[in-house]
This record gives C-alpha cells, structure tokens and sequence, in this order.
C-alpha cells in the first residue's frame, strides 16, 4: 500500500526565499499555496503592464512627431520595427534571469530599468533630434518587452498544471494592457493640447511605484533553479520551435498592430493624430481583455482546438480588411482590425495554454506519472516560454517592416495585410497537423513495441 503524500510545509518568508513549493499538491494548494500564487500573480501583472506600456510608448510618441520632427513614414515604421525587435531579444535572458536571481529580485530589477528608456525619451523628445538619436533611445526601449518573458516563466512555477492556462492568460492579459492604457493617456494628453514630456513624466513615478511593491509583496522560489540543460532541451525539442511559429501568428499580430494601427490611420486613411488615438486603444484594449478567456477556454476544450478555429476567424478579419483597404473604407477597416485585434488576444492565451500541456503530455509518453510528470513539464515548458516569447514578438518587426514595404510599393498597407493573410492559413494547416491530425495507425498497435502508450496533444 502506498503511504499518503504528506504537503509540503508553508512557505517560508525569511528573505522572501520559499524553500517548498508544490502546487500540484492539493493539500498544500488549498491551504497554503493559492493565496501567496495570487499575491505574486498580482504584482507581477503590475510591473509587467508598465514593461508593455515602455515598449510600446513609441506607437504613442510617433503620432505626436509632426513635420516639424522630420521624419517620414518610413522613417517611423523603421523606429518601431526597432523597438520590436529589441523587445523580443532580450525575452531570452529575461526567461532564465528569474532562475538565477528568484522571481521577485528580477521582478524589481526589471522594473527599475524601465526608468533608463523613459528617461531618456523624456530628455531627447524635441524637434531638431535627430532621427539616429531617437532611433537609439527607441532600442532602449525594448527592455520592456523583456518583462513579459521573466514575469510568464515565474508565474508558471506558481501555478499547478490545471489552472495554468488562467494564470497565464491573465498574467499576460494584464501586462498586454499596459499597450492601450498608454495610448489612452496618450489620447488624454494629446486632447489637453499637451505634448509627449507629459505622458512619460506619468510613468516614471508608476516605474518607482511597481518597483516598491514587487519587493514589498513578491517572493523568490528556491527550487526553480538556473538549469542550462533545460534551455538546451527546450531548444532542441521541435514543439519549441512550432509553437514559436504559431505565437509569431497570435502575439506577434498583436504587438506588430499595436505598433502600426495608429500609422496606418494617419498614413492610409489621413486621420489626425487626435482622431487616430480615439481609435487605436480599442483594439488592444479588448485583445488584452481576453487573452484570460483565450486561456481559460484552452483549459476547457483544449488549446489545440481554441488556436485551430481561432486562425480562420483571424483569417477571415484580414480578407475583410483587404476589401475595406481596396474600397477605402475606413468605418469597416476600422471595425475589421478591432475583431482582429480581438482575436489575436484570444489566440495569445490559447496558445500560451498548450505549451505546459504539451511538455506534460511528453512526460506522460516516457512513462513518468504524478509529480515527477508536472517537475519535467515545467522544466521544460518554463524553459521553452521565453524562445517562444521572443520568437513570437518578432512576428510584430515583421509587421511593420511589411507595412513600411507596403506604403513605399503601393502607398497603402494592403500588401502588407496580403502577406499577414497567407501566414494565418500557414498558422492554421500547421495547428491541424501537428495537434490535431489523427493518423490511422494510432491506437492499433500490433507489435509489443507498439503497445506503448501514443502521445496525443488534441487536449494540450
């Protein structure tokens, strides 16, 4: 008879250092573990909606460079395609920081460094900077798409395997809004006749703020420790790689449209900056909203089906938005690109959902059960988040730079939506055929070599 698993103790708060952790536990969940998850998971949200809301400040701070800036559209698309960029690279070193200095030490580090990229926006923004100057304070920038990485591969650790798909998407969810909270403060201060000094002196004592409170109320995790080997793995296993290919689909749509929505307004449909800010928040703003239903409908019905059905809404958002662009009509353009919008944020929290389901599934398939299963699914899937994370934000450079190309070739960004919609039926026939695709042979097994158990992935 096996003897019943005894939870672990309550985690210690000396040095905000939890020396126990396993939330796989009932017991220990029930008692101990889901209020201090929840206590991190607030506060991770909070400093990493003001990492999104830095990366993304320059999609803001472009709509106030008038002619008086010298830039040209190109010029524009080309700072934010940097932006992007730089966001998305740092995502590696950001997933493991947390394994080498604890969740809540990195937490407040990465917070603190977002001073570093406001600050110096707030000194160079006039007109008579050079293009090359902003082009550099912009890459500063960046570090605040780093944030998502380090805050998602924390969070992992904190949640057991069955409610991960809501704490992932709400952890996401809440930091993606960090994108339409700026531009509607944006859009405040551009309506009060005031310029972008304003808007990044807001966020700087916000910095300070989100700072304070993850080491007030955050905690480190002792045993999630910095394991190279799961990095190499991770980079090995091709799930990694596919899964980064589905998320460049869903995540990189949304910082890529985040970027750009307020450009192609203003570029295509010549809207004012103050009439294409009363527009461009929506679309984030509601993307953001259901990343946590995009997540919690992944834990329901899987997050294979979710992301399969949600690539041809997406598909059929893009076609609308061709036909608008050809007819110039901005009411339906406009309301095409919410729904798309609204559909990428779903996609982020269905696709974040599979990537634990599909690491556990492999434990599963080498014969490991109970704990052992959840330990190698989140060294793995921890692991794997920030390659994905970071490939994914590179669909958004991606997106911009087709939308540069776009309005140099054809004056519009109808080329640019073209392209987006070939890679979503890409997306699509990709999701079926690896996660959903049943071959005949499964489950008819005639050798004793064949009797092994067959991964399926239809409910990751």
């Amino acid at each position: 008879m096996t003897a019943p698993s005894t939870a672990p103790a309550p985690p210690s708060r000396g040095g905000r250092w939890i020396q126990q952790w396993d939330p796989e536990d009932e017991t220990f969940w029930k008692e101990t573990g889901e209020k201090v998850a929840k206590r991190n998971l607030l506060f991770s949200v909070l400093s990493e909606h003001i990492g999104f809301s830095v990366w993304t400040m320059w999609s803001v701070l472009v709509l106030f460079m008038g002619p008086e800036y010298g830039l040209t559209p190109a010029d524009k698309f080309l700072l934010t395609s940097m932006v992007t960029l730089v966001g998305a690279v740092v995502r590696v070193p950001y997933t493991f920081a947390v394994a080498i200095f604890g969740g809540r030490n990195w937490t407040i580090i990465s917070a603190s460094l977002l001073l570093i990229p406001t600050i110096a926006a707030f000194t160079v923004m006039k007109p008579g900077t050079s293009f090359n100057t902003f082009l550099l304070v912009g890459l500063l920038a960046g570090i605040g798409g780093g944030n998502f990485a380090s805050s998602m591969t924390n969070i992992n650790a904190f949640f057991p395997l069955r409610k991960k798909g809501w704490a992932l998407g709400l952890n996401a969810g809440g930091g993606n809004i960090g994108v339409p909270v700026i531009q509607l403060i944006a859009l405040a201060i551009i309506g009060a006749s005031g310029g972008p000094r304003v808007l990044l002196g807001i966020y700087i004592p916000l910095i300070l703020i989100a700072a304070v409170l993850s080491a007030l109320f955050m905690d480190n995790i002792e045993n999630v420790k910095n394991d190279t080997g799961a990095a190499k793995d991770a980079a090995k296993d091709g799930h990694t790689w596919i899964m980064s290919f589905l998320y460049i689909g869903t995540f990189g749509s949304f910082i890529g449209y985040s970027f750009a929505f307020g450009q192609v307004l203003t570029n295509q449909f010549g809207r004012t900056p103050l009439e294409a800010a009363y527009v461009t928040f929506i679309g984030p703003l509601l993307g953001s909203l259901i990343r946590p239903v995009g997540g919690a409908l992944a834990d329901k019905y899987g997050g294979a089906k979710i992301t399969l059905w949600n690539y041809v809404g997406m598909a059929a958002a893009t076609a609308v938005l061709i036909a608008a662009s050809m007819e110039k009509s901005l009411g339906l353009f406009t309301v095409a690109f919410v729904v798309l919008f609204v559909l990428s944020g779903l996609g982020n929290g269905s696709t974040f959902k599979m990537i634990p389901g599909i690491f556990h599934t492999k434990a599963l398939g080498k014969g490991l059960e109970g704990e052992a299963a959840a330990a190698y699914g989140r060294r793995l899937s921890g692991a794997s988040m920030g390659l994905i994370g970071a490939v994914g934000a590179l669909g958004g450079v991606g997106i911009n730079l087709a939308f540069r190309q776009s309005f140099l070739s054809y004056g519009s960004g109808t080329g640019a939506f073209v392209a987006f919609l070939a890679f979503y039926a890409a997306c699509f026939l990709v999701t079926w055929a690896v996660y959903l695709r049943r071959t005949a042979s499964q489950g008819q097994a005639t050798t004793a070599s064949e009797a092994k158990p067959q991964l399926s992935y239809a409910e990751v």
